[in-house]
């Protein structure tokens, strides 16, 4: 009776320490799945923000269009209205494009089906345009596309009061496509609670509650057609918040459950990550714990039969022993499993940064070799002209020696000479800057660099008629860089400012050297336009030349800022109070101890 007494006890505290063991291992799955399933519901609520964030900017620029302003007013032409709209919604993947004048009527449209609504008054976004700021709803909508986000911008009167308003219409399935593969399951519900935007189509529409019928209207839902999670039942573990699902074979039966607010488009990120592996993880240490408390009860068991023979008690140790010995080499074989994971995910991350730097020096390169294709022209007049001097001096001289006129055969070699160190220079620097610089930053001469990049831009600047106002330095002003990339900088600046010069009456180009402090500043002026933007001059792939062009690509500037960057520098960039743009880049000065 007693031994029974003392089993069922010892049963009962290995259920609940077994069960313990499940909860807290199940816990523990579950922070690690949450942690995880944050990082993904953040990457995708942000893929959509910024894919959504394309066509809210799409709406600021179209509203400022000189010719959709035209249209809104008395006599404008609404076939170039339209024209223009349909243009930018087949580059764009816009659905729809609309102007639309200040009592909400559509005055064109890129709909050609005509199948768009005729009136906007009565939209959110519409009203809030009207009010002087960007407005954005989304809605359910009839035919294919069923579903869209609209972003309404207001069009400003010369009176600064709005007279019509932009409104762009996306396409949610377009949006959608990139993304619909994912493996979990993402949804995104709007303030009325129903799931508008999703990667699994069986959970679009759907709702966990019922919300007020002036919710519905103002999505443009109809109530009769939403449909509600089936078998929704949720519950908390340590927290976390775990749904039981029954909604089709692609969402998971059990899933954790994620939120996260999205005030930007005034909807609600979830996510449901399948909780099977935390379960199974769970089970898993549970019956190690109850393997445990079974190889405890047994001991106990030994234990209390040590009255045995000598012979059974030393069998028993071993048994334990061996089982110990398992125990240990299963932990080690783990922990080498996870060591070699380990190096083997250093090492991809060292690749990873070896491939990076390689595609950044690279880059380099090719803004280095662009710029050298975009001045070969009047490189090849540089080397050409010496060239035929050369020849004219070289028969000149032959003649003269065949006169017996010798000192003017010498003053024609002397000419050949000096010609033929000008070519030399010029081949020297534009060897020079087209190298790969892979050695550290060390002392340079900033006056050379820039004497430097001047000779290799001298026919440039003849050719488009600048006049160069260069206050050089008697003495080396010695700072601390790489020579090629800093002839890339100052390259780079000297083109920007002839390529802003170009339309300007007056052309003038400016460089002067100053010190204050420990700093070195090396200034650039034209006398171009000026800088539209200031604050994203220095953004990749920002530039204000004409598309398609190839020094249109918006990489030379930025290219720059990180070559400033790696010495230690910085470069910046402002409009002149008379007139053109002014860079200025801080170098950091170099002793002349250093320099020997």
């Amino acid at each position: 009776m007693t031994r029974v007494f003392a089993l069922a006890v010892f049963l009962l505290l290995s259920a609940g320490f077994t069960g313990g063991v499940w909860y807290f291992a199940y816990s523990q799955a579950l922070d690690q799945l949450s942690e995880r399933g944050e990082s993904d519901l953040s990457l995708a609520s942000d893929r959509l923000v910024s894919q959504l964030q394309q066509y809210r900017e799409l709406a600021v620029l179209m509203a400022d269009h000189p010719v959709l302003h035209a249209a809104l007013e008395q006599g404008g032409d609404l076939n170039d209205a339209q024209d223009l709209l349909l243009r930018t919604a087949d580059k764009t993947g816009t659905l729809d494009l609309h102007l639309v004048d200040a009592a909400g009527q559509v005055v064109v449209s890129s709909n050609r089906l005509g199948t768009a609504p005729q009136s906007r008054a009565d939209t959110p976004s519409f009203q809030r345009a009207m009010q002087g700021a960007l407005g954005a709803h989304h809605e359910r909508t009839s035919g294919l596309a069923e579903r869209a986000f609209i972003f309404t911008a207001p069009v400003f009167g010369p009176d600064g009061l709005p007279v019509g308003a932009v409104s762009v219409d996306v396409n949610i399935w377009a949006v959608e496509s990139a993304w619909v593969g994912d493996a979990q399951a993402v949804y995104f519900t709007d303030e009325a609670g129903v799931i508008f935007i999703t990667n699994r189509t069986e959970l679009l529409f759907r709702t966990r509650g019922h919300a007020d019928a002036a919710a519905f209207a103002l999505f443009g839902y109809d109530p009769e057609k939403l449909d509600e999670f089936i078998d929704f039942r949720p519950h908390i573990v340590n927290g976390n918040e775990v749904w039981a699902i029954n909604a089709g074979p692609y969402i998971p039966s059990r899933a954790l459950h994620l939120t996260k607010p999205l005030p930007i488009i005034e909807m609600t990120g979830e996510l449901l990550l399948d909780a099977a592996p935390a379960a199974r993880v769970a089970a898993l240490q549970a019956a190690v714990a109850a393997a445990l408390s079974v190889v405890f009860g047994a001991t106990l068991l030994l234990l209390s039969q040590r009255r045995r023979a000598l012979a059974d008690r030393l069998a028993l140790e071993a048994a334990a022993n061996a089982e110990l010995e398992h125990r240990v080499a299963r932990r080690t074989r783990e922990l080498s499993r996870a060591n070699e994971n380990l190096r083997r995910e250093i090492t991809e991350r060292k690749e990873a940064e070896a491939a990076l730097k390689k595609a950044q020096q690279d880059l380099v390169q090719a803004g280095k070799l662009s710029a050298l294709g975009n001045m070969s022209a009047g490189l090849s007049h540089e080397l050409n002209q010496p060239l035929m001097a050369i020849q004219t001096f070289a028969e000149n001289g032959t003649l003269f020696l065949e006169r017996g006129k010798a000192d003017r055969a010498a003053d024609n070699l002397g000419r050949i000479s000096d010609l033929a160190r000008r070519m030399g220079r010029i081949i020297k620097n534009l060897r020079a800057f087209a190298r790969q610089e892979s050695e550290p930053a060390g002392t340079v001469d900033l006056v050379g660099v820039v004497d430097a990049v001047l000779e290799i831009s001298e026919a440039r600047i003849a050719g488009d008629g600048v006049a160069l106002n260069w206050t050089r330095p008697e003495a080396p002003v010695l700072v601390r860089g790489g020579e090629v990339r800093l002839q890339q900088v100052v390259l780079n600046l000297v083109s920007n400012a002839m390529d802003a010069m170009g339309a300007s009456e007056r052309r003038e180009l400016g460089l002067e050297i100053g010190e204050q402090g420990g700093s070195v500043f090396l200034y650039v002026r034209d006398t171009g336009p000026g800088i539209k933007e200031p604050e994203k001059i220095f953004d990749p792939f920002y530039t204000t030349k004409e598309v398609g062009l190839s020094e249109g690509m918006g990489l030379g500037l930025s290219i720059s800022y990180g070559l400033v960057q790696s010495f230690g520098g910085a470069i910046r960039g402002r409009n002149r109070d008379t007139g053109g743009a002014e860079f200025a880049v801080e170098l950091t000065a170099a002793g002349l101890e250093s320099a020997a």
